[in-house]
């Protein structure tokens, strides 16, 4: 498909043009990315700020009441997701960072959704076992620890109601998803549950180059 020119190389000057015509300028959300800086080179864990508008339309879209996160951070996607939902929604937050996730708790109740959100500090994986094998969440994103990915999509997508998203990060992982060389762990790691998504058929499924890719699978 590639060969047929259906995309376009972005320079940084026309990256800067996509985010200046999207809703990529919330006040709250820029402050806590420069609070994030402050943390120094991690900071490269926070999601783009595209793709947070992204993933709050894509909640809001498909009428979300329960959704899901592995992996934290300071909570910039938390904040996203928890926006989209209603009132009476609930977001379950999961990390094993008490530093992070107290960046994330202030910025929550600033942005008036500390109230649908429920912080499990923890192994992701035992939070998501303990809970009841049945239809809970209507979104899920996933971007924790990358090793650890394909269980994190099992256990969530029997917990994913029918047409429910379960949202993938870094599945580019810098490029390195192509590059053979490569046989770190965690590059392994994204290959595989790329290689594994796109051939589930429970799932329907896209990979997206936004920021370090971001893969969508709708559960059928």
């Amino acid at each position: 498909m590639a060969s047929l020119n259906k995309f376009i190389k972005l320079s940084p000057e026309l990256y800067d043009y996509a985010l200046a015509h999207g809703d990529n300028g919330d006040p709250l959300l820029r402050e806590l990315s420069e609070e994030t800086a402050k943390l120094g080179p991690i900071r490269a864990m926070e999601i783009a700020p595209e793709q947070g508008t992204f993933m709050g339309i894509l909640a809001a879209a498909i009428g979300a009441r329960s959704a899901v996160e592995v992996g934290t951070f300071t909570g910039y996607s938390s904040v996203c997701l928890a926006r989209a939902l209603p009132a009476n929604g609930e977001l379950l937050c999961c990390d094993v960072n008490q530093e992070w996730t107290a960046i994330a708790r202030r910025f929550w109740e600033k942005a008036g959704v500390a109230h649908k959100i429920t912080l499990k500090i923890g192994p992701a994986l035992e939070t998501l076992r303990a809970l009841p094998e049945r239809n809970s969440f209507d979104i899920a994103f996933i971007d924790a620890d990358k090793t650890s990915y394909r269980d994190y999509y099992e256990e969530i997508l029997k917990r994913l109601r029918q047409n429910g998203l379960i949202l993938l990060d870094n599945v580019l992982w810098g490029g390195a998803v192509l590059n053979q060389n490569d046989r770190s762990e965690d590059t392994r790691a994204i290959r595989e549950i790329n290689q594994f998504v796109a051939h589930d058929e429970r799932v329907e499924a896209v990979m997206l180059p936004i920021a370090d890719g971001l893969t969508i699978a709708r559960k059928r």
